[in-house]
């Protein structure tokens, strides 16, 4: 199967966040799914971290650890949108159409750019996201959507 998943999706495979057993189960490599993301989620991952650091959630080795581990992963199981001008006009766009923040914006400008690039003809690709506006704003793109909170 192909995923499309934006940063809330992703912050769950390190995060011990509801939803976390499901989202682990979906992206490990022995599945064979291909999880693409944007560009984005790299900074938008380490401000989850960073946050949880913050509020004192996670201890500094945590943290270390959690960084150590998601840069691995960043690097060899994701399928990484570039943030190209074509996806920020995209972006644009979508925000005149969806009440969308600017970086789910990016982040579903993204995902289209990515059902264009991988296997066209095939399954569908599902759109993961635990914001239900964002969600929303995908399946009025055509994508079949889930949302990992519900699992």
């Amino acid at each position: 199967m192909v995923y499309y998943a934006d940063t809330s999706v992703l912050a769950k495979r390190h995060l011990v966040e509801k939803g976390r057993m499901w989202v682990r189960s979906l992206t490990k490599p022995a599945t064979n799914n291909t999880i693409c993301t944007a560009q984005i989620s790299f900074v938008e991952l380490y401000s989850a971290l960073n946050r949880q650091l913050r509020k004192k959630s996670i201890s500094r080795l945590r943290y270390l650890r959690l960084s150590f581990v998601a840069n691995q992963i960043w690097n060899s199981q994701y399928l990484i949108i570039a943030t190209t001008g074509q996806v920020l006009e995209s972006a644009r766009q979508l925000v005149e159409r969806y009440p969308l923040k600017a970086y789910d914006a990016v982040q579903l400008a993204s995902a289209i750019e990515a059902r264009q690039l991988v296997r066209p003809g095939s399954s569908p690709m599902i759109f993961l996201s635990a914001d239900l506006q964002l969600l929303s704003a995908a399946q009025a793109e055509g994508f079949v959507t889930d949302d990992p909170n519900l699992h």
